[in-house]
C-alpha cells in the first residue's frame, strides 16, 4: 500500500520526517481505498481481470519505489493515495472472481468472514514482516521484497490468465469524477486536521484553520452537486440510508473507544515497559489470534446460526469494554509481555466482529445495485479513516 506504518519509527529516523507525516501517508492509502468502492464494479465490467491485475501490480510497484526514494511528504501522500485506489481494485478483482466458490448462494455474511480474514490478517502479518525486515536489514527492504512479489504476480497473471474481455462490457460513461475529487479532498483534509491537529495546536494554527475551511467547502459543494446531478459520486439515497447512518455513528463510537490503541498502547509498551521494536511487533500475534477467534465466532454464530445484528454488535462492544477494563485495572510498570495477550486478543476479536456485522448490514440495507457501491465508500471512510483518525484525535 505504499508505506508500512509498522516501520514508521525507522522511516522517521532515516528520512528526517515526523510521525504525523508517516501516519498521513498511511491514511491517504486508506482514503484511496475507500474512494474506489464507488466505481470498482464499473472498472470490473470495463476491463478484463488480466488487465486489472497487471495494471494494479504495475502501479503498486511504482508507488513502493516512490515511497522508498522520496523525502517529499506531498509526493509520498499522493503515491500512497493512488496505491490505495489500485490496491482495492486488485483485491476486488481477486475476491469477486472467487466469491461463488466460497458461497454459491451469495451469503455475504460468509463472504465477509473470508474477506476480513485476508484483510485484517494480512495487516497484522505485514506489520510483523515490516518490523523484522527493518530490524534485520533496512526498512527499504520490505518495499523491495513487495516489488519482487508483485513482479512474480505479474508473471503468473501473464502465464495463467487469458486476455478475455468481460462479458458485461460497460464503458466508463456517466461517472462523476469531479465528485470523486471533491470527496477525496474532503477526506484528505479531514484526516489532515485529525493527524496534525495536536502538532499545530489545533485551530490556533493557520494550517488547521485553512484545512478545516477547505474540507467544509468541498463537502458543501458535494452536497450541492448531489442535489441536482443525475448520477453523483455519492447520492443522498446512500448518505441517508438508515443502515449507513447507524453504522457510521457506530464506527465513530466504537473506534473512539479503541483510540487507546493509537494514543496509549504503543507508548505504554515502548516507554513504560521498555519493549523494543521486535517485541512490539510480536504483540501483533496476539491481535492476529483474536482476529481468527472473532472470525470463527462470527462465521458460526452470525453467518450460520443467524444471530441478530444487535446481539453481535453488543458482543463486539463488550469485548472492547473488557479490553479497556483490563488496561485500567491491570496497568503497571512491571507487566510481562505474555500478560498483554488477553486485552489484545479481545481487541482483535471485537474489532473484526463489528467490521463484518456492520458491512453485512449495509449489503442488506435494501439499496439498489447502482447505489450500493456508494454506501460501501461511506462505510470504507467511516471504518478505515474516520474511526482511525477522529477517535485518537479526541482522546489524544
Amino acid at each position: 500500500g505504499g508505506i508500512y506504518m509498522a516501520a514508521a519509527s525507522y522511516m522517521v529516523g532515516d528520512k528526517a520526517l515526523m510521525q504525523e507525516d508517516i501516519l498521513m501517508a498511511g491514511y491517504a492509502s486508506l482514503i484511496g481505498m475507500a474512494l474506489n468502492f464507488a466505481v470498482m464494479f464499473r472498472i470490473k465490467f470495463r476491463y478484463s481481470s488480466r488487465t486489472q491485475l497487471l495494471s494494479c501490480c504495475t502501479v503498486l510497484i511504482i508507488a513502493n519505489i516512490v515511497c522508498t526514494l522520496t523525502q517529499s511528504v506531498p509526493l509520498m501522500v499522493l503515491a500512497c493515495f493512488i496505491a490505495g485506489w489500485f490496491r482495492m481494485q486488485g483485491t476486488f478483482c481477486c475476491n469477486s472472481t472467487i466469491q461463488l466458490w466460497l458461497t454459491p448462494y451469495r451469503d455475504m455474511s460468509v463472504f465477509f468472514c473470508y474477506v476480513y480474514l485476508v484483510v485484517d490478517g494480512v495487516i497484522q502479518l505485514s506489520g510483523i514482516s515490516a518490523v523484522y525486515a527493518s530490524e534485520l536489514m533496512q526498512w527499504e527492504y520490505m518495499h523491495w521484497i513487495m516489488c519482487g512479489i508483485l513482479a512474480v504476480t505479474m508473471i503468473l497473471v501473464l502465464i495463467f490468465i487469458r486476455p478475455m474481455r468481460c462479458p458485461m462490457f460497460i464503458p466508463l460513461l456517466g461517472i462523476d469524477w469531479i465528485g470523486s475529487l471533491l470527496w477525496g479532498i474532503f477526506m484528505m483534509f479531514f484526516a489532515f486536521v485529525c493527524v496534525y491537529g495536536n502538532y499545530f495546536d489545533w485551530w490556533d494554527a493557520q494550517e488547521i484553520s485553512c484545512a478545516t475551511i477547505i474540507g467544509i467547502c468541498a463537502m458543501a459543494v458535494n452536497l450541492w452537486r448531489a442535489s441536482f446531478l443525475h448520477h453523483p459520486y455519492i447520492s443522498f439515497q446512500a448518505m441517508t440510508n438508515r443502515n449507513v447512518v447507524l453504522t457510521t455513528l457506530g464506527y465513530a463510537v466504537f473506534f473512539t473507544l479503541l483510540a487507546t490503541e493509537h494514543v496509549f498502547e504503543h507508548g505504554y509498551a515502548a516507554h513504560v515497559l521498555g519493549f523494543d521494536e521486535t517485541n512490539l511487533a510480536d504483540l501483533n500475534w496476539y491481535v492476529f489470534a483474536g482476529i481468527l477467534a472473532g472470525i470463527a465466532m462470527t462465521y458460526y454464530c452470525f453467518a450460520r446460526r443467524k444471530w441478530q445484528y444487535r446481539t453481535m454488535t453488543a458482543i463486539g462492544f463488550i469485548l472492547v469494554a473488557a479490553y479497556l477494563a483490563w488496561f485500567y485495572f491491570g496497568i503497571g510498570n512491571a507487566v510481562e509481555k505474555e500478560a498483554l495477550f488477553v486485552p489484545l486478543f479481545l481487541r482483535g476479536a471485537g474489532a473484526v466482529i463489528i467490521s463484518i456485522v456492520f458491512l453485512t448490514s449495509i449489503v442488506q440495507s435494501g439499496l439498489p445495485f447502482m447505489v450500493f457501491p456508494q454506501a460501501l465508500t461511506i462505510n470504507g471512510f467511516s471504518g478505515a479513516v474516520l474511526g482511525a483518525t477522529l477517535g485518537p484525535a479526541i482522546v489524544g
